[in-house]
């Protein structure tokens, strides 16, 4: 007979794999046969300050919940959805289900925080267990700080520290539990008629599909981020620090919206990279960077809970960004989120973005940078958009990125550092095999007609493509003035 119920809850750590609260929870029920494991994902859009999912990450969350409740099957575990306020929900599902004992991998900004913590008073005052453990970073945020007790506010030093640390080993994947998790899922059913089916959580989008190119380019889950790891690291990780920055060849990891969703973690990523190479060579050693920028974001938004909100330097609030309510600077962001611009560059990285719901790393500075600087419009614009359609956007990386590139965030470019994207063009788009394949408008042409056409303008040789918003020199001058009058 069970004596107690053990809930996992899942939030952005939908892996089987170096999983704590998973490998908790299944080791005491190896210990104790009369324990019962259920897991639950709730779809929290009603928790004040928890910021809803964009339509991309929708999509993809819905595809990795395919496979982890695949993958919980297997190890014997059902794995249940809910709707709602996510401690209510725990609360009304709980004593229908007798659970004694709630796991979770914590989550770190302080909405999610705050609701963390209500759910363990609620807990508490019921009687059950509740158990958090670290969830998707490499160490937790207040466990790494300065000498002055402060936070990081510069990467170098912070990646110094936390690498001095050290790296754990992954843990692997719990050993299956005896129980029937059909059978089980039956029984919670007919106990729970709150609980819903994957597909009533309504994340695709229908009326219309715009997914195609997101289903072709994507596999999403578990499986796609080992997968997807494993061919990193025995093929472009060699020859990475070289050629990171040209969007048009296969060198970057592509795992940012697998590590986004938790799919993998950071110090699997970080383990498999240390152990297919006998020295840590500077290919090796960049990536590691990179993972550790996004930790450093993480730290940031931690300690800055309003990140994507608000500028992390006070004073660039009053900066004159130009707002979307003007009927010029609408005009102008409408252009620039279809790929509009008249800047082939740009207009490659916004239709990759629209079609595959990724974009290339170098030409996200180009585009932001264009959008912030020659068009002067509120990177808080720019970070929406992105949000509502990138995979791989989260609560950290997606602000703080954007905010290093308008000049208002920590360890920022400094604001009259502004990205020329003809001349990004030209030296990380040399062939135009990038652009060509975005902007079908310049594809009959040479890649000195396209980079020349960026400069002077195309005429008859692509009618069809549009004039550029504005003159690439002029906005910077008066980007600059901008700069200069405010300051």
């Amino acid at each position: 007979m069970t004596t107690s119920v053990h809930l996992l809850l899942f939030r952005e750590d939908l892996r089987t794999r170096d999983h704590r609260a998973l490998r908790a929870a299944t080791d005491l029920a190896h210990r104790h046969p009369d324990t019962t494991v259920l897991a639950l994902y709730v779809l929290d859009e009603e928790t004040e300050g928890i910021r809803p999912l964009g339509g991309a990450s929708r999509w993809w969350l819905h595809h990795s919940l395919v496979e982890l409740q695949e993958s919980l099957e297997n190890l014997g575990i059902p794995l249940f959805f809910a709707r709602g306020q996510g401690t209510a929900s725990v609360a009304s599902l709980s004593a229908p289900l007798g659970v004694t004992h709630l796991h979770w991998s914590r989550r770190y900004t302080p909405p999610e925080r705050s609701a963390d913590a209500a759910l363990k008073t609620w807990a508490k005052s019921q009687g059950i267990e509740a158990h958090s453990y670290a969830g998707h970073l490499l160490h937790e945020p207040w466990e790494v700080s300065p000498a002055s007790g402060d936070f990081y506010k510069v990467f170098t030093p912070f990646w110094k520290a936390i690498s001095a640390q050290g790296f754990r080993e992954p843990y692997g994947a719990p050993e299956p539990l005896t129980q029937n998790p059909a059978a089980l899922s039956q029984e919670v059913r007919k106990q729970c008629a709150a609980l819903l089916s994957l597909e009533e959580l309504d994340l695709l989008p229908t009326r219309p599909d715009w997914s195609g190119g997101m289903k072709q380019r994507w596999t999403p889950g578990e499986k796609g981020a080992l997968a997807a790891c494993n061919e990193f690291v025995d093929g472009n990780l060699e020859g990475y620090a070289r050629e990171r920055d040209f969007p048009a060849a296969p060198s970057t990891s592509f795992l940012s919206p697998h590590l986004r969703f938790g799919e993998i973690s950071p110090a699997t990523v970080l383990y498999r990279v240390g152990r297919s190479i006998s020295v840590m060579t500077t290919d090796a050693t960049r990536f590691a960077t990179e993972v550790g920028w996004r930790e450093f974001c993480w730290h940031l938004a931690f300690h800055h809970p309003e990140l994507h909100e608000k500028e992390f330097r006070a004073e660039w609030s009053h900066f004159p960004w130009g707002k979307a309510d003007n009927p010029e600077n609408k005009e102008l962001f409408h252009a620039w989120c279809r790929g509009l611009t008249g800047v082939p560059l740009v207009d490659a990285g916004m239709r990759e973005l629209w079609e595959t719901g990724y974009m290339h790393n170098r030409v996200r500075m180009v585009v932001a940078s264009y959008l912030t600087k020659n068009l002067l419009l509120d990177w808080k614009l720019g970070e929406k958009w992105f949000w509502d359609t990138l995979v791989d956007a989260d609560l950290a990386s997606n602000p703080a990125n954007w905010q290093w590139v308008a000049g208002s965030g920590a360890d920022a470019a400094p604001y009259f550092r502004i990205f020329n994207p003809v001349t990004q063009g030209k030296k990380f788009d040399e062939e135009a095999r990038y652009i060509k394949r975005w902007v079908p408008e310049l594809a009959h042409l040479s890649a000195v007609e396209i980079h020349r056409g960026a400069e002077q303008g195309y005429g008859v040789l692509a009618p069809d493509y549009p004039s550029p918003l504005v003159d690439l020199k002029l906005s910077r001058q008066e980007a600059l003035a901008a700069y200069s009058d405010w300051k």
